[in-house]
């Protein structure tokens, strides 16, 4: 296994997230690929781990923390870091073989050439994808949460007046239609498992007809993010829908068709 650094050879697999013999993944549609043509002169980094046969078994992105969707500067962020796990699909599972640490370290190697005082991480306290207590294992201190059950926010700091970041809270939400149901989806395009959660919202929305109003807001604008702070998300009628892991188009749909007969019948 080796690290290496983005190619075009690699790009499809970074596209979707290297689960390239996944059908599912492709309902994510090409969000992703054009949040890297426009991200990748903006500081944005790649990495891979290959195996032996130069197939990519794992990943790590990270950027300057300015284009995230946290609070900081003069940090780079970790948007994720993934390890393929899937045991009988695609090159198999790689999990629990020191592929994560071995990318994480060369992020930091990385960054540390670029100058910036630390590098900044999210994680979540379940064992799950992106798990807190991994980072805490490389090092990574915890420097804010989101509300009691929420994501974490970690950090490394690599000089002594490093400021640490923040999350950024959600300033306003999103406006209802009268008499519609509304559904709202926030994008930013950088992970594919919410693009596809944003592609099953809109079809399912236009499928149900004109009683629903599909409202669509593109984050990577920061001036947009900004005005939000908001960066990834799905509501309906104001309330927002767990999107982790990512909801089927069956269930999404349900969902909606469940508050467009609700307000039929409050209105009859």
């Amino acid at each position: 296994m080796k690290i290496v650094n983005l190619t075009k050879e690699y790009e499809g697999n970074y596209f979707v997230c290297l689960e390239d013999w996944s059908d599912e993944i492709r309902e994510a549609g090409n969000h992703k690929e054009h949040w890297y043509r426009k991200m990748k002169d903006k500081g944005l980094c790649v990495k891979l781990a290959v195996n032996d046969e130069e197939k990519p078994v794992g990943m790590i992105q990270y950027l300057p923390i300015e284009y995230s969707f946290v609070e900081g500067s003069e940090l780079y962020f970790i948007l994720c870091i993934w390890v393929h796990g899937y045991k009988n699909k695609g090159v198999g599972n790689y999990q629990k073989q020191g592929i994560g640490k071995a990318l994480i370290m060369a992020a930091e190697e990385d960054v540390k050439k670029r100058n910036v005082k630390g590098l900044v991480a999210w994680g979540v306290p379940l064992p799950v994808f992106m798990k807190a207590s991994w980072f805490k294992k490389q090092g990574y201190v915890q420097v804010d949460k989101e509300g009691f059950f929420g994501r974490v926010l970690l950090w490394k700091p690599f000089s002594d007046d490093a400021i640490p970041p923040k999350w950024i809270e959600a300033k306003k939400d999103p406006e209802l239609y009268h008499n519609r149901v509304t559904v709202t989806g926030f994008i930013n395009g950088w992970c594919p498992a919410y693009n596809m959660v944003f592609e099953r919202a809109k079809r399912a929305s236009l499928e149900l007809g004109d009683q629903v109003v599909f409202h669509e807001i593109n984050t990577f604008n920061k001036e947009v993010f900004d005005e939000w702070g908001i960066s990834d998300s799905l509501f309906i009628n104001g309330k927002k829908v767990n999107t982790g892991p990512p909801p089927s188009y069956k269930k999404i749909k349900k969902k909606i068709a469940k508050k467009l007969k609700n307000s039929h019948s409050s209105s009859s």
